[in-house]
């Protein structure tokens, strides 16, 4: 239906993009450096205006001016340049036409099998055509669907002037997976009214609520001295990092979680006798509950030092991102309108929270709203990972008629 959007896709999924949370540099790669500069030029191809890269965020952006007269809002498309942190170098996106609902073997020589057994969601693609990995690396449909389908709807809208719209300004950023990218985005430049982040899964998916997120880190200081003398001289910093993770409620993990439950999450854990650390994220939906959250890591923080005239453990936090509901619920029209846009091209909008967070979450509290659609992919940051052809195109056909109704 979109003559470019498979072509564009399996170019893009082939560049290397992958963010890199050591780095200190925006972007935090040069290969999105370089992808910048295709999509640039890929979008002054299309006839996007004012079309531009920001050296201090990292962020392309570029305009589609507005062929009505009529006083309407400007809406912005988002959606990031970055893929996670799984391997990204060396993409060879397979096809698979008629998709039969059987098992499909990604990598025979390897023994990757993309099977409904472990993924049930395939069914739900029979009859369509399916775009995979080959059992190597990872797809990046997270997030290269989002991009492809809004330069699909602003070639059509272009090449199709009589679907009347306003202004549309797109954007396209870096370092999304590793929770930076939006930091430093420019919403005054940007000067849209509202705006989506493409960025969701399956078709329907419409998200305006997310996570409330903190990373942790707790530093553990101990005490080595020989064990055959170590009676009341000893402090085990691994046996005080135990007591600190036993602290916590045992079943308020994302393993044991679902929904709006929220949860205490160990991602790592390094140290001796001498010294520990462990590297933690608190999420929930609720601001009180994650308040909470906060406040008993403290808590088993000090009845931990209470036994030691030094302090023995110390616990960093640092705020992520915050529920975007608390801003969009103030201006429900973005959601409202991408609702009617999928009821009027028969898509069931599937409106639930986000159990993570988006670009959007950040930019929805620098002032501007910007709920979550979906992009198609499934199965995302891993080998597994696999996008509809015919979802890409029902996300594009949602961009198109949401600029199509803001403009009545």
């Amino acid at each position: 239906m979109y003559n470019n959007l498979v072509d564009r896709f399996l170019t893009y999924v082939k560049i290397e993009t992958q963010s890199d949370s050591n780095s200190t540099t925006v972007p935090s790669t040069q290969t999105q450096v370089e992808f910048a500069k295709i999509l640039m030029n890929d979008l002054k191809a299309i006839g996007m205006e004012e079309v531009e890269y920001n050296d201090t965020n990292g962020f392309v952006t570029a305009t589609l001016s507005a062929n009505t007269d009529k006083e309407v809002p400007v809406i912005g498309y988002i959606a990031h340049m970055d893929t996670a942190d799984f391997n990204a170098k060396g993409v060879d996106p397979q096809i698979h036409e008629n998709y039969d609902g059987k098992e499909i073997i990604l990598n025979k020589k390897l023994g990757v099998k993309l099977s409904p057994k472990d993924f049930p969601n395939l069914k739900n693609y029979i009859g369509q055509t399916l775009i995979t990995t080959d059992g190597k690396t990872l797809l990046g449909s997270d997030d290269k669907s989002g991009i492809v389908e809004i330069f699909a709807a602003m070639e059509h809208l272009i090449s199709h002037p009589e679907i009347k719209h306003g202004k549309i300004r797109v954007a396209f950023g870096p370092d999304e997976e590793i929770g930076v990218g939006a930091d430093i985005f420019d919403v005054e430049h940007f000067n849209a009214d509202f705006a989506y982040t493409i960025d969701g899964g399956p078709v329907g998916e419409l998200e305006y609520e997310c996570f409330n997120a903190a990373n942790v880190n707790v530093l553990i200081q101990g005490k080595n001295v020989h064990p055959g003398t170590a009676k009341d001289k000893m402090v085990n910093a691994l046996s005080l990092a135990i007591a600190f993770d036993d602290a916590l409620p045992s079943h308020e993990v994302p393993e044991l979680t679902e929904d709006r439950e929220g949860f205490f999450h160990l991602m790592g854990l390094q140290g001796t006798v001498e010294g520990a650390r462990m590297a933690y994220i608190i999420r929930d939906h609720d601001r009180e509950l994650f308040i909470k959250r906060k406040q008993l890591m403290r808590d088993i923080a000090i009845r931990l030092n209470a036994p030691f005239e030094d302090e023995r453990v110390k616990v960093i936090m640092k705020d992520s991102y915050y529920n975007m509901r608390d801003v969009i619920e103030k201006d429900m029209r973005p959601v409202e309108l991408a609702d009617k846009a999928m009821r009027n091209l028969d898509i069931e909008p599937d409106i639930k929270p986000i159990r993570g967070g988006t670009d959007g979450s950040k930019i929805s509290f620098m002032g501007l709203p910007t709920p979550n659609i979906f992009a198609g992919g499934e199965n995302f940051h891993g080998r597994y990972e696999f996008v509809a052809v015919e979802s890409m195109e029902r996300a594009t056909d949602v961009l198109i008629e949401i600029a199509r109704l803001a403009a009545e």
